[in-house]
């Protein structure tokens, strides 16, 4: 079998399954687990990352949907010299991956054609359901049924020890510069980890909101998860917010309860580390319960 994955969350679940070895191809933003560096990267974006001001990366990426209606290329003739049985992509969202249409298209034209499996997911559950499609698509279905069963027991584990606590009013937002609230699984895990999200949608995409609708649902608890950031750059950001009106007032900068996090780790990809997110949340949350977060995952901004 010869895997090729277009983006990091689908290779994740390649690696839970034990099939690392199955990868010919991998996206250029694959970092997990350590050893997918060395595959070969398949696809490419202009954008760069960390360096430009989050205001600027915003403006960019709309821009460039706008004219290109991606942000990514595919190396074509490196995929047609691998030679793929299975392509794992996603249409979810533009700003994930290389667009599914082209992605279908251009897999027409391989040797076989190549399989074209579609990871779509919009709750933790869908999250599941797609480790146990790629399951299929690798022939390794027992597998993929053991490792779900064990990501839900984690997170069933967590829902039990937090279900006679007080349920904090949490709010995640996705980017800061502009502020977005979280969508899809994303207030479903702050469910899981024993808070509630009073602006977050499940199920919806991420939305860009004004800061007033964060100031006026005064979190208990604020977590800084910017998508494509780790803590130390999502840090970086914090100075932004601490200017807005009514910072210092927002129960969660009373409490010390604001927390930057890794959301490129833990929360903007939709893998197997969806259920570490779900533990990281609940160390945010309670930590009086679960104890203090790893430095490297989440970290106080306040």
């Amino acid at each position: 079998m010869r895997v090729v994955s277009l983006l990091p969350a689908a290779t994740e679940i390649v690696a839970a399954l034990g099939c690392v070895d199955d990868l010919a191809g991998v996206s250029h933003e694959c970092d997990f687990p350590p050893e997918v560096n060395a595959k070969p990267r398949v696809t490419r974006c202009e954008i760069h990352g960390n360096r430009l001001p989050s205001r600027e990366t915003d403006r960019w990426v709309r821009e460039r949907l706008r004219s290109a209606g991606t942000l990514y290329t595919m190396d074509e003739p490196l995929l047609h010299d691998l030679a793929p049985d299975v392509i794992l992509t996603q249409r979810l969202c533009d700003v994930c991956a290389v667009g599914y249409g082209s992605v279908v298209a251009f897999a027409a034209t391989l040797p076989g054609p190549p399989r074209v499996v579609n990871l779509e997911p919009e709750r933790l559950g869908d999250v599941f359901q797609d480790v146990l499609n790629v399951g299929a698509a690798l022939g390794v279905t027992a597998r993929a049924q053991a490792v779900v069963g064990a990501l839900q027991e984690r997170v069933n584990a967590v829902r039990r020890r937090t279900r006679t606590l007080a349920q904090r009013r949490c709010v995640l937002v996705e980017w800061i510069d502009p502020p977005f609230r979280g969508g899809h699984w994303v207030p479903e895990l702050v469910q899981a980890a024993g808070g509630y999200d009073p602006i977050g949608v499940i199920g919806a995409d991420a939305a860009e909101v004004a800061w007033e609708t964060i100031r006026d649902a005064a979190p208990e608890v604020l977590i800084l998860a910017c998508c494509g950031y780790d803590v130390a750059r999502t840090l970086a950001d914090v100075p932004l917010l601490q200017g807005r009106d009514g910072w210092a007032h927002l129960p969660a900068v009373e409490r010390g309860s604001v927390w930057a996090i890794d959301g490129s780790a833990y929360v903007s990809r939709p893998g197997p580390r969806l259920v570490d997110s779900v533990e990281l949340l609940a160390q945010c949350l309670h930590p009086e319960t679960f104890g203090q977060p790893p430095p490297e995952r989440a970290q106080r901004a306040t």
